[in-house]
Formats: C-alpha cells, sequence, structure tokens
C-alpha cells in the first residue's frame, strides 16, 4: 500500500510515517516512481510504534524493543536485552518523578511562604 492509504488506515500522519521510516521502525520498498510501497503488517507496526510511544518510549528505545513486539497493543516477547532495556527507562521515569516531587515541594514551600 502507498503512504496515503497507510496514513489514512492508522490515522497517523504521512510525515509521521516518514518520520518512523526514518527512525529505522518502519519499512518499506520504492518503486521506481519513488512512491514507498508498505507491506500490509505496516498498520500492526504503527500500532506498535503509537502504542509503545503512549507507554513513554523514545524511538531509540523502541527500535531495540520493536522486534520483540507482538500484536497491536503489543505484547512483548523476551529478546535479548530486552529486560534490561526496560528496567532503565523504568528507572528514569522513577528518577523523574523524583526530582518532580522534589520540585513541586519546593514550589510549595514558597507558595506557603508568601501568602498572606
Amino acid at each position: 500500500m502507498k503512504i496515503g492509504e497507510l496514513s489514512r488506515r492508522t490515522g497517523v500522519s504521512q510525515r509521521l510515517l516518514r518520520y518512523y521510516e526514518q527512525q529505522g521502525l518502519l519499512t518499506s520498498q520504492r518503486a521506481p516512481s519513488g512512491y514507498r510501497y508498505y507491506p500490509a503488517e505496516a498498520i500492526t507496526v504503527v500500532a506498535q510504534i503509537r502504542n509503545l510511544l503512549a507507554a513513554g518510549l523514545n524511538t531509540e528505545t523502541i527500535r531495540t524493543v520493536l522486534p520483540c513486539a507482538r500484536g497491536e497493543l503489543p505484547t512483548l516477547e523476551p529478546c535479548p536485552d530486552l529486560l534490561a532495556t526496560l528496567r532503565a527507562e523504568l528507572t528514569a521515569i522513577d528518577d523523574r518523578l523524583t526530582c518532580l516531587q522534589q520540585t513541586r515541594t519546593a514550589l510549595a514551600t514558597y507558595l506557603e511562604a508568601t501568602e498572606p
């Protein structure tokens, strides 16, 4: 299917589909005319990408995780380094949450000190 059809079937813009391809997340074949043609399974791959992005993963991490993905949700099957990658992402999120909590506490303290 051409990029326009993939865009319509997934609800993802053509520009974003090209970005996914540029990031190594999605593959296409080029016709002599230069048009991109995607296989039918590209619909599932786009759904996997969108769901992994919604889980907070960046495209670099998704490139590592995607070969382990099955189905649209996706379900992740054990692959080399998968657990280490996911644990590192979770640790990074926990660190950001800790930092945000500290920032919130400091801001709340300033607010309390300045309220009449």
